[in-house]
């Protein structure tokens, strides 16, 4: 049927239709109208003439259920707004012609489509979505943290040897050293200082206080090239060194004799330090030791005032 004969068909159905009659159904030359009042609204099936009438009526009944079950109002508007929905129920119910052996029940259920292995699915596919997300936030809040911790490093710095200046002459001790160099188990050497040397000004030793210079297998000052080398590059690329230019007199002194002034105070300190192959220090250790020696009673209740530099801290016990 072409649609100019299908607008034809349901122009004339108006027409056929009187008021106050108790059929349902309206026949002519070549069709039958099969129809139902639904409120203000005719349900109308179309068929020939050849039809089995108590079928179509049927099909009729089914057709109104399904319009009041789809249909939220009985009224024109309702009916547009749910036309697909009906549309689709209808086929449900009636496919080439001829109506199905179906009920309501079967009709919603086919509408649905509701399938197990679709809703399997769209299980499946949105749990690898959550997994992503999740994935995804957690290699966010990584790069954030790694972004944190990239800054912090950078503004701490790392420190070398040019960055600050490490301080290790104690000049207002005037702490003078009897090693030649870095030694090998006890950083730079002993260090030894008498009670003249906590004048403002540096001042030389005192033979009396001279101790033996220890034996160190280590890198020493003076000594090794590579040494040199190390430090050769380190002023090339700007950082200020500052060098021991003492002469080695411990080497060809014998060894001290015991004190004899009234008051000796005698200070030393071993520094460990642990360079980085880039210049920095990984490691710096200060220990030192203050002992003071009186031969006269009469002197038991001297007081001596030491200063520290604030910039080195130590842990120096005292005996």
């Amino acid at each position: 049927m072409t649609r100019i004969r299908i607008e034809g068909l349901l122009a004339a159905f108006p027409k056929l239709v009187g008021t106050g009659k108790q059929h349902t159904y309206v026949e002519t030359e070549n069709v039958r109208y099969v129809y139902q009042p639904i409120e203000s609204l005719y349900l109308l099936l179309v068929t020939n003439k050849q039809s089995n009438i108590l079928e179509d009526l049927e099909t009729l009944r089914l057709l109104s259920k399904l319009v009041t079950e789809y249909s939220y109002s009985l009224d024109e508007e309702g009916i547009g707004k749910t036309a697909f929905e009906l549309i689709f129920a209808f086929d449900e119910v009636i496919c080439l012609g001829h109506k199905e052996n179906v009920t309501v029940t079967q009709v919603k259920q086919y509408c649905e489509m509701e399938s197990h292995e679709e809703k399997l699915h769209k299980l499946v596919l949105q749990s690898k979505i959550n997994e992503t997300k999740d994935v995804m936030k957690r290699k966010a809040s990584e790069i954030d943290k790694s972004k944190i911790d990239k800054n912090r490093s950078d503004k701490g710095g790392f420190m070398s040897m040019g960055s600050g200046r490490i301080e290790t002459s104690f000049s207002e001790m005037s702490i003078s050293s009897s090693g030649s160099g870095f030694g090998s188990g006890s950083g730079f050497g002993g260090i030894t200082t008498d009670l003249d040397a906590f004048s403002t000004k540096p001042k030389g030793r005192q033979p009396s206080a001279a101790t033996a210079p220890p034996k160190g297998f280590g890198m020493q000052l003076g000594k090794s090239q590579k040494t040199n080398q190390f430090l050769e590059s380190l002023k090339a690329e700007g950082e200020l060194i500052v060098e021991d230019l003492q002469p080695k007199v411990g080497q060809s002194r014998v060894a001290a004799a015991p004190p004899t002034d009234p008051i000796t105070l005698t200070a030393e300190e071993k520094l460990n330090v642990t360079l980085k192959r880039d210049g920095g220090i990984s490691n710096f250790d200060v220990q030192g030791t203050l002992s003071l020696q009186i031969l006269n009673q009469e002197d038991g209740l001297i007081q001596v005032q030491v200063t520290f530099m604030l910039s080195l801290q130590s842990n120096i016990p005292f005996s």
